[in-house]
């Protein structure tokens, strides 16, 4: 697959403090890449330096292999994390409004818009101002805004903020759709939960440095544990828990069966086989459960961030 944006050994200062560190990454076409990181890691400057609102100290940027310029405005839609809608002005008369700096003409603009506003059922607001709307419904007027002129590259800076669930999901699902449609996608969000549902990549920013990179499943291959949560009904968990205990390291797990029985946690070495630990309990037992722990975005987020902190 080959990439829409390449980020080259990016630097930011500002003054003394060093923003992004020598950061480079590469957002595959047609993907939805999850730009990660803890407050002040340095993923707000790297979406300032990709929209052209600020400027790189050193590195450089290309989207679709040629190097970022000023008219890649109309390439590139951008939803902040703190929305910019001037709250006295109408919903229709805004929307036109920006979707001709995008390049779009009046009466396409126009034609677009009443697709999406009949989309999201929302026609009745036009005419009503920013200020008189809540914030989720000023959310899916700036989601409309940022999608209307089609670009190539998507960026969505915590696009969930001031949604109800039904809400989030519904936008949520038009932001997979554009991904569908050939749209390339950057999402930057702290709920994990959306990262699992959405993200086809990842990159995790910590101190103005990237300190992990790649895909999702690859990541999560580089972070499993070879740990197995087992549910066995048994007439002797003591004996089989000490069983386990002296070829395997074990631990408690917040997993209950119905039915009374033997529940843990056990890691097996990495030249073992799985096999092996469940051929063993189904002779002192009935196997009830048997699952693989796979470290979701969250278990990696904290145990990359702390590793590197």
């Amino acid at each position: 697959m080959s990439n829409l944006l390449e980020i080259n050994n990016v630097v930011k200062k500002y003054g003394d403090f060093t923003a992004l560190n020598n950061v480079s990454l590469s957002v595959p076409k047609g993907s939805v890449f999850g730009l990660l990181g803890p407050n002040g890691a340095g993923k707000t400057s790297l979406i300032r330096i990709i929209n052209q609102i600020t400027l790189p100290d050193s590195g450089t940027i290309l989207l679709d292999g040629k190097p970022l310029a000023p008219n890649d405005v109309e390439h590139i839609g951008y939803l902040p994390e703190e929305r910019g809608l001037y709250k006295s002005m109408k919903v229709g008369e805004q929307a036109l409004y920006l979707a001709q700096l995008k390049g779009l003409s009046k009466t396409e603009a126009k034609k677009r818009l009443k697709y999406w506003f009949d989309k999201f059922d929302i026609g009745a607001w036009w005419d009503k101002k920013i200020e008189e709307l809540s914030k989720g419904m000023a959310q899916k007027v700036q989601f409309i805004v940022t999608v209307l002129h089609q670009p190539k590259l998507l960026i969505f800076d915590e696009p969930f903020s001031g949604f109800d669930p039904i809400n989030a999901q519904l936008i949520a699902k038009e932001i997979l759709q554009l991904r569908d449609e050939g749209a390339t996608i950057i999402f930057s969000t702290h709920r994990m939960e959306s990262v699992e549902e959405m993200c086809d990549y990842i990159a995790l920013l910590n101190n103005s440095n990237k300190i992990v990179d790649g895909k999702l499943d690859d990541i999560k291959r580089e972070y499993r544990s070879n740990t197995y949560q087992i549910g066995l009904k048994t007439n002797n968990s003591s004996e089989v828990k000490n069983l386990l205990k002296q070829k395997f390291e074990v631990s408690n797990t917040d997993f209950r069966m119905l039915d009374e029985g033997l529940t843990l946690n056990v890691k097996i070495p990495k030249e073992d086989s799985p096999n092996n630990l469940f051929s063993m309990l189904a002779n002192h037992g009935e196997v009830q459960h048997f699952l693989e722990i796979v470290p979701n975005a969250n278990d990696i987020f904290i145990q990359a961030v702390n590793k590197n902190s």
